[in-house]
């Protein structure tokens, strides 16, 4: 009976401190959006507020890390880390919040499509306990529609290929474009990334260039057209924007050389455009009349 009694009292006072933990700090966890392509980056913001009245510094010791993530699939199983998670060092001065961004795709394997529920557990500094939790969150990632797809070799990795792929997705009511590279030999994603919104009223146009390089060409706007340049890397080497030309839409042509160039287009210039709008004065802004 002692001995129960015991046991009671060191359940009892672990659950204060752990309480006295979570009055210390306030923690809240927001994603990016809650609906993503599978291989996309799914960006996590931690915000924390120190409440402890003195200041705190998160850091990890080499075994542990201040700041730890749990990840569950819609089965509930959690889903497998990636390894080799390192969060930093941050110091937060009593009554502040800070915020830091983590993309959770680099630590979990998330490239399949389903349902997931996130929270984070933010250690305190010195503490043998976890310290405190933030909100669950539920994203969905879905695989898109595939619009397009080649695969290239890589220029000077002659054992090397990559699919290009383009794809579409409707999330939050919006039609957006996507790029997605995919190493040849493993299988894996390299990169999943939004190319911007697109209006379906015309095709998208990809091809590839001498360079192995995918260019993709969209309607994003009625009177506007996006061309973006793709390496096998998933780099986006170039991105410019384009307006109808007298002949009607632009158009990607592939000369016999392998260059892809724009063509039966005029070449949007923002700061022009900017400089435009400002010399159009309105009706209220005209001097008064003299006689």
């Amino acid at each position: 009976m002692i001995f129960r009694k015991l046991e009671l009292f060191a359940f009892a006072l672990i659950f204060a401190l752990v309480g006295e933990v979570n009055a210390q700090l306030a923690t809240s966890l927001n994603l990016s959006k809650n609906q993503y392509v599978a291989g996309e980056a799914v960006m996590a913001v931690v915000t924390i507020t120190n409440h402890a009245g003195r200041e705190m510094t998160f850091t990890s010791d080499g075994r542990t890390q201040w700041l730890d993530f749990i990840l569950n699939d819609r089965h509930g199983d959690t889903v497998p880390p990636k390894g080799g998670a390192g969060f930093g060092k941050i110091t937060i001065r009593a009554g502040e919040s800070l915020a830091r961004e983590v993309d959770l795709s680099r630590y979990f394997q998330l490239g399949e499509p389903g349902n997931f529920s996130v929270s984070a557990v933010i250690h305190m500094p010195d503490s043998q306990f976890d310290g405190t939790s933030t909100n669950r969150v539920l994203f969905n990632q879905s695989p898109g529609v595939l619009y397009w797809a080649q695969k290239v070799g890589m220029p000077r990795k002659p054992d090397q290929t990559r699919e290009f792929r383009i794809l579409n997705f409707s999330g939050d009511q919006k039609s957006q474009l996507y790029a997605q590279i995919i190493d040849g030999r493993t299988g894996q994603n390299v990169r999943t990334f939004p190319l911007g919104e697109i209006l379906t009223l015309r095709k998208p146009l990809v091809t590839i260039d001498r360079e192995q390089r995918m260019h993709v060409m969209f309607l994003s706007t009625p009177t506007m057209w996006v061309h973006c340049q793709i390496d096998t890397d998933g780099k986006l080497a170039d991105r410019q924007i384009h307006q109808r030309g007298s002949q009607g839409d632009p158009q990607l042509l592939t000369f016999a050389d392998g260059s892809v160039r724009v063509a039966n287009s005029v070449p949007y210039d923002p700061k022009a455009a900017a400089a435009a709008r400002a010399k159009i004065h309105n009706a209220s802004d005209r001097p008064a009349m003299t006689y």
